[in-house]
C-alpha cells in the first residue's frame, strides 16, 4: 500500500484519526479535514498525514479544500487519489419525531448526507486518475439497517447514505471505482457517551440503564472499537477486497434490534 492517497473528512480524532493512523502505519500519505480547528493544529508538522480546516456541510468549505489537496499534489509531482472516506457525521437530537426543533434536523442531514453529496461530487474526478482501484467508503451505521426511536434525523440520513452507496457503486463501477459503506454499531468514546446521557435524560433513565439496553442489542453484548473500523477500512483497500462494491458493511457484534422501551 506504499504511496497510496486517501482523504478523510472529520479526521482531526474519533473514528477518522484512527483511520488515518491505520493507514498511515501501512505507507499511505492521508489528506485530512476536520471543522475543529484546534484538533487540525495538534496534527500540523507530519509528513505523512496533512490536515486543514473543512466544514464538509458548507460548499464554499469542501471547494476550499480540494483546492488546498490538488495544490499540494501538484507541488508533489502526482495527482489523483486512491481513496475518499466519508467519516463525517453528527449524531444529531434525540427526541420524538414530534419534537425535532427543524434546525436540528436539518443540520444533521447537512453534515451527514450533504456532506457525503459534497465531498463525494469532487473527488470523483480525482478518484478516476488512479482508476481501477480506487475506492469510496461512506460512514453509515446499523441506524442506517435498522429503525432507531429518538433518532429521526440521524437514522433518515444513514440510511440515505446506502441507497447512496448503492447507486454510486453502479455509476463507478464500470471505471474500477469501488463503493462501499460501513455501518458501525455503537462505538466506545465520547460521542456515544453523549447519546446515552441524552437518551437517559429523555426517557427518564440512568446512563447506566442505557449503556446496558444498548449493549443487549447486539449478540456479543459490546461495543465496537475505532479500530475495529480503521481495520475494516484497512480490508477493503487490501487486495482481499478487491471485488467487494455495493455493500452495507456491519461492525455491530450482530445487532438484534435498536428499539427501545418507549413505555417506561
Amino acid at each position: 500500500m506504499q504511496g497510496r492517497i486517501a482523504v478523510i473528512s472529520a479526521a482531526a480524532s474519533g473514528i477518522g484519526l484512527a483511520i488515518a493512523e491505520t493507514l498511515c502505519a501501512d505507507g499511505w500519505r492521508v489528506y485530512a479535514g476536520d471543522q475543529d480547528a484546534a484538533a487540525i493544529a495538534a496534527l500540523s508538522g507530519r509528513e505523512d498525514l496533512a490536515a486543514t480546516v473543512c466544514d464538509v456541510s458548507d460548499p464554499a468549505s469542501v471547494a476550499q479544500f480540494f483546492a488546498w489537496l490538488e495544490a499540494d499534489l501538484a507541488a508533489r509531482g502526482t495527482e489523483g487519489i486512491d481513496l475518499l472516506v466519508n467519516n463525517a457525521g453528527v449524531s444529531g437530537p434525540t427526541a420524538r419525531l414530534e419534537d425535532q426543533p427543524i434546525d436540528a434536523w436539518n443540520a444533521t442531514i447537512d453534515v451527514n448526507l450533504n456532506g457525503t453529496f459534497l465531498m463525494t461530487r469532487s473527488a470523483i474526478p480525482l478518484l478516476r486518475r488512479r482508476a481501477p482501484g480506487s475506492a469510496i467508503i461512506c460512514m453509515s451505521s446499523t441506524a442506517g439497517l435498522f429503525g432507531c426511536p429518538l433518532r429521526g434525523p440521524y437514522v433518515a440520513s444513514k440510511w440515505a447514505l446506502i441507497g447512496l452507496t448503492k447507486t454510486l457503486a453502479m455509476e463507478l463501477g464500470p471505471e474500477g471505482i469501488r463503493v462501499n459503506a460501513i455501518c458501525p454499531g455503537s462505538v466506545e468514546g465520547p460521542r456515544i457517551d453523549r447519546v446515552i446521557a441524552a437518551d437517559a435524560v429523555e426517557r427518564g433513565l440512568t446512563t447506566e440503564d442505557v449503556e446496558r439496553e444498548y449493549k443487549r442489542q447486539t449478540s456479543l453484548r459490546t461495543f465496537a472499537t475505532r479500530e475495529d473500523v480503521a481495520a475494516m477500512v484497512q480490508y477493503l483497500m487490501s487486495p482481499a477486497g478487491a471485488r467487494i462494491s455495493g455493500q452495507a458493511l456491519a461492525i455491530d457484534g450482530h445487532t438484534e434490534s435498536l428499539s427501545l422501551d418507549m413505555e417506561a
